[in-house]
């Protein structure tokens, strides 16, 4: 007997009950016959397939669970929650912080209008060199007194060469021409 003479009996006895018995026991799954599908390329892949998709469902039953209690704890455990008495503390301690910080910066600015004065600066613009302390607002008004200085001697170089400078008269109304005259033919 080939094997198509056997399917085609067990075509033909389809409806017999004992037939169908002994089918069904060569169909039944058994330890043995999985692990040796699983070891098969074929089985390893639909065994990922099914992992990935049973790890994925318990991943984010587990993130709906408890993630986000876990992150609730660990911002409370980095933020502690502030007792009404600990709070005032607090906004007490930033008021003073702010109120040091104010008189500090009155402070160097009275300082900086006496250094003004000394030094002839503008007294407008003082605000913009105050510094963190009075060493560095020293230093800024003294860089502001080298470039104002420079600049005004090149204001006062720039018309003294363009001739557009005449001196004043002496306290007789003489001008410098005839004063510088008056000179000469005294010495010589």
């Amino acid at each position: 007997m080939d094997l198509q003479e056997i399917k085609a009996y067990f075509q033909t006895n389809k409806d017999n009950e004992d037939i169908k018995n002994y089918l069904s026991e060569l169909s039944k799954v058994t330890t043995e016959g999985v692990d040796q599908f699983v070891a098969t390329e074929e089985g390893k892949k639909w065994l990922g397939k099914h992992n990935d998709s049973f790890f994925t469902r318990g991943l984010e039953s587990w993130k709906k669970n408890n993630l986000e209690k876990l992150i609730f704890d660990e911002v409370a455990k980095a933020n502690p929650q502030e007792t009404p008495e600990q709070k005032k503390i607090r906004e007490l301690e930033e008021r003073l912080n702010q109120k040091e910080a104010q008189e500090k910066r009155q402070s160097l600015l009275n300082k900086s209008l006496l250094i003004a004065d000394q030094k002839k600066l503008p007294k407008d613009i003082l605000e913009f060199f105050l510094g963190d302390s009075e060493e560095s607002t020293i230093k800024n008004l003294d860089s502001l007194e080298g470039v104002f200085s420079k600049h005004v001697e090149a204001l006062v170089n720039e018309r003294m060469n363009n001739g557009n400078y005449t001196p004043p008269n002496d306290a007789k109304g003489n001008d410098i021409k005839t004063i510088q005259e008056t000179f000469r033919s005294n010495l010589g």
